[in-house]
């Protein structure tokens, strides 16, 4: 089976030997008529600049989320409708491209007002964590969010380590402390072990996206109710992971 990337490349491949076969003097080898008015280029639209690079950027995380960030910037820029000139114009380089797409699609939708909230006491735990989390849920875990997070892995791009450095790390600590304050519990004292106790519950809220995005199934249990059910298993297990305090 082959990966988008390439089917992309073989239809575009294709395209072009359509093209070839519709002018008679290609098919039969006959030079050129020099008279003859060149095909012209459909003219890019002209905008102000920043809303050239919103553009490109939203067509870029839409189309490295179908085809991967190996995918060729030619065939970017023609979903685009800009030329590779004009794209280099907004963008010096491909790696910058993908850095812009990382800050504004992948990191951008994340709120800092969820910490806030994740750490108000007065509201019951259980309320705040699927508070969260079906929020969380909606605004990241789409679709296209998941197919480039894990295309960014696999080609070995810095986006997803980038991304749980500065982002899930704390979120991760987050719920730990507030999970073990609740259950008066006391927390493992190993920093890996904490991160660890955090993804129980994170884990299995992104396996549900990937699962649901990616992997396509088609289970009709609704979305919130195992959000429920995964919120309820994690809060009866923080108190037999950790210690109680002596």
């Amino acid at each position: 089976m082959k990966a988008k990337s390439d089917l992309l490349a073989d239809r575009q491949r294709g395209d072009r030997l359509k093209k070839a076969k519709a002018s008679p003097k290609a098919a039969s080898g006959a030079p050129a008529d020099p008279g003859a008015r060149p095909t012209a280029r459909k003219a890019t639209t002209r905008m102000p600049a920043r809303e050239r690079r919103a553009q490109i950027l939203e067509k870029a995380f839409e189309f490295f989320s179908e085809y991967g960030l190996t995918a060729q910037t030619r065939a970017l820029a023609e979903a685009c409708g800009v030329s590779q000139r004009l794209l280099y114009s907004v963008f010096p380089n491909k790696a910058s491209l993908i850095n812009a797409v990382y800050e504004q699609e992948i990191a951008g939708p994340f709120k800092a007002i969820w910490f806030v909230q994740l750490r108000n006491r007065e509201v019951p735990l259980r309320e705040r964590l699927l508070s969260f989390y079906r929020e969380y849920y909606e605004t990241i875990l789409t679709r296209r969010w998941l197919r480039l997070f894990i295309y960014s892995s696999l080609a070995e791009v810095e986006m997803a380590p980038t991304y749980i450095a500065a982002i899930v790390r704390t979120l991760l600590e987050t719920i730990s402390e507030e999970a073990a304050a609740d259950a008066g519990v006391r927390l493992p004292d190993d920093p890996a072990l904490l991160q660890e106790l955090g993804w129980v519950l994170h884990g299995n809220i992104s396996h549900l996206g990937i699962r649901r995005h990616v992997y396509r199934d088609t289970t009709a249990a609704p979305v919130e109710r195992v959000i429920d059910m995964h919120v309820t298993a994690f809060l009866a297990a923080v108190p037999l992971i950790c210690q109680k305090p002596a």
